[in-house]
């Protein structure tokens, strides 16, 4: 399938009609569900009339573009049912306003894309809609939770998809699936009207953002979607950038960490100046994310179940979050004893908080903050890894948490980020890995048994917070990391 800004041009000037471009939608579609299972509800009677409207006035900068959305953003006459049997007859009775904008600027929205259990997981399976694969490989899944859209970003089934992130929804399966992801500042877009499954957090929230093939496509939709005027990108020869490539407690495959330092040579090769620092900033800032995420020991999302059992893999996340504060040093004094060092960190930074504690998490949060805004005087942006690893092996993602605490240093402090495709996993960076009894480097190890091939990105972090301004950076140095023969000199 074409690119949102061709399809968008040759729709604007009548060289192509908004129906043949859904035409070329729905035949992908057919071809490819049978095995990737990613666009779960359809809406393509719906669209095709929406198309040929169009076509008699055809107008906007997302003109005649196909478009899914993730599960959690209402659309109306389909369901929200994140997965949960229970929440089959959720139907939805209006659009969320991000898919409203949508329609005003000319998408055709297709679809839902599928979504992991209750949006708990980095593997997009449930038991109402089943299991998506990844695109290149069945064996694997496209991430999460935004997983169902990546896949079909990737898959060429659409052009633009809307997730929304988290604690890395967007970015993780865009990695993964080797494609474009975009996350903006809550205060440029907010969460758009998505399903919010933890409604006791009061200073992080869930952000919309895009998933696309091409930077070029991202800046066009975001633009698009946007309610201020294009905001002019810095010349390169003035950005500072700072970078790492560790990725906290669980080490990076080879191929992440080269991936960095490819982006940074691109950079460089177009004026951008650099500095390396240590990933313990990324770190501290993910055990203080995932603390935020935890304090309510699972309850929210428990609710969600209305009394029936999630899926094993999400069970086995909840049963954790909910492990008292109290017990948790001695349990993780015992992981450590047997080897389980990984796990045990993850033991250390979650679990159910009273206000005291809350409190606590807030002042290092805050702290954070204070320490970044002084990083910003100095640095545009940051480079950095998006997950430890390539994408994941069905059933190990909740094993797998701590891979994505690169993501999460951008959630905890509001910033723009977006990822970009870099490399794929050579043959000779399937192994090596030392021996371990950690269950969780194992399960690295098993990952990346057999992941040559796979798509590798890196992170980009904007810390200019002016409304529109980080994005552009972002989208300004993603650009300049993707097309290197384009770099000016």
């Amino acid at each position: 399938m074409e690119s949102v800004v061709r399809i968008a041009e040759a729709v604007n000037s009548g060289s192509t009609t908004a129906r043949a471009v859904l035409a070329e939608h729905i035949a992908r579609h057919h071809s490819i569900h049978p095995t990737l299972n990613a666009l779960v509800q359809t809406r393509h009677g719906e669209a095709d009339r929406e198309a040929a409207a169009l076509d008699r006035h055809p107008a906007g900068p997302l003109a005649g573009v196909p478009v899914s959305v993730k599960e959690c953003f209402s659309v109306d006459g389909l369901v929200t049912t994140l997965g949960i049997p229970a929440r089959r007859g959720a139907i939805d009775r209006i659009d969320a306003p991000i898919v409203s904008r949508l329609r005003r600027a000319g998408a055709l929205v297709v679809g839902k894309g599928n979504v992991p259990q209750a949006m708990f997981l980095h593997d997009t399976e449930n038991p109402v809609w089943g299991r998506t694969n990844h695109p290149h490989d069945p064996q694997r899944g496209p991430g999460g939770s935004s997983g169902g859209d990546a896949a079909l970003v990737a898959a060429g089934v659409v052009p633009l998809a809307v997730g929304n992130d988290l604690a890395g929804s967007i970015r993780q399966p865009a990695m993964a699936c080797g494609i474009v992801g975009l996350v903006p500042r809550t205060a440029t877009w907010g969460g758009e009207g998505a399903f919010d499954t933890m409604p006791h957090l009061a200073v992080v929230h869930s952000r919309a953002g895009l998933l696309t093939r091409h930077v070029a496509d991202a800046k066009q939709a975001f633009n698009a979607l946007s309610s201020w005027g294009q905001p002019h990108p810095c010349e390169p020869r003035s950005l500072r950038i700072a970078w790492w490539d560790g990725t906290g407690p669980l080490a990076p495959s080879a191929t992440v960490r080269r991936a960095v330092g490819v982006a940074v040579e691109r950079l460089a090769t177009a004026g951008v100046s650099s500095r390396q620092f240590d990933d313990s900033l990324a770190t501290e800032a993910a055990a203080v994310h995932l603390g935020l995420l935890s304090a309510d020991g699972g309850s929210h999302v428990r609710d969600l179940f209305a009394g029936t059992r999630p899926v094993p893999q999400v069970d086995q996340l909840l049963r954790r979050a909910g492990i008292p504060r109290w017990i948790r040093p001695c349990l993780a004094a015992f992981c450590r004893l047997g080897g389980r060092r990984i796990e045990a960190e993850g033991l250390r930074w979650t679990g159910p908080r009273q206000q005291r504690a809350l409190q606590e998490v807030f002042a290092a949060r805050q702290d954070m903050v204070a320490r970044l805004e002084r990083m910003a005087g100095e640095y545009d942006a940051l480079i950095c890894p998006v997950s430890a690893l390539p994408a994941l092996r069905h059933g190990t993602a909740a094993r797998l948490v701590l891979a994505a605490v690169p993501c999460m240093l951008a959630n905890l402090l509001d910033l723009p980020a977006g990822v970009v495709p870099v490399t794929r996993v050579h043959p000779d960076e399937e192994v090596g890995r030392g021996a371990s009894a950690d269950p969780v480097v194992q399960a690295a190890i098993e990952n990346e048994r057999g992941s040559a091939g796979l798509p590798v990105g890196v992170q980009v972090i904007g810390l200019d917070t002016a409304p529109g301004r980080g994005e552009a950076t972002v989208l300004e140095i993603m650009r300049l990391i993707e097309k290197p023969e384009l770099l000016s000199s």
